[in-house]
């Protein structure tokens, strides 16, 4: 078993799309509906979004490898970046999503590893995530992280309000 953790550019983009669309839609799809899916998907994956997500200075993208396939990715922002104002001692983990196939093999905290170095480089004090409020299986991981929650906000999926947790790590 080979992992490796690389760097996302645009020349990724389309690779990143896909694995974008592939886990989002293996994580929600059960719970939500057919419409509200296609709607998120559609806006938050398209080409144009992600490239504007990709040249921000602020957002970082990494791809994890698993014997030499792309499993998974992460996304970290800081500064103007961060989907709330957190300020600027905090880091937030946008996105970690493994694809089905490789889950429970310690690939996300290969990821969570590499954010955690992300946010010491930048002398951040504390990584903040959401996470939806039904997603059992990523606030275990994240307790398990010693991240603990601090705040809720609203998520749209499609029409649909939806309640993600902020849960926060702080950093020694």
């Amino acid at each position: 078993m080979t992992m490796s953790i690389k760097k996302c550019t645009l020349e990724d983009l389309l690779i990143l799309q896909k694995i974008s669309y592939e886990t989002f839609n293996e994580t929600f799809k059960d719970q939500n509906s057919p419409e509200n899916m296609k709607v998120y998907l559609d806006k938050a994956f398209n080409i144009k979004q992600l490239e504007k997500e990709l040249s921000t200075s602020s957002s970082q993208f990494f791809f994890v490898y698993f014997n030499h396939e792309v499993a998974g990715y992460l996304k970290v922002n800081t500064n103007e970046a961060q989907s709330e104002a957190m300020g600027d001692e905090s880091l937030e983990i946008e996105r970690i999503y493994i694809k089905r196939e490789f889950q429970k093999h310690g690939l996300g905290k290969h990821l969570f590893n590499k954010a955690l170095e992300i946010a010491k480089e930048h002398n951040k004090q504390k990584i903040w995530l959401g996470v939806w409020e039904k997603n059992q299986n990523a606030i275990a991981f994240y307790e398990k992280m010693a991240f603990v929650q601090t705040g809720a906000h609203s998520f749209y999926m499609g029409d649909e309000e939806q309640i993600d947790f902020i849960m926060t790590k702080t950093l020694n």
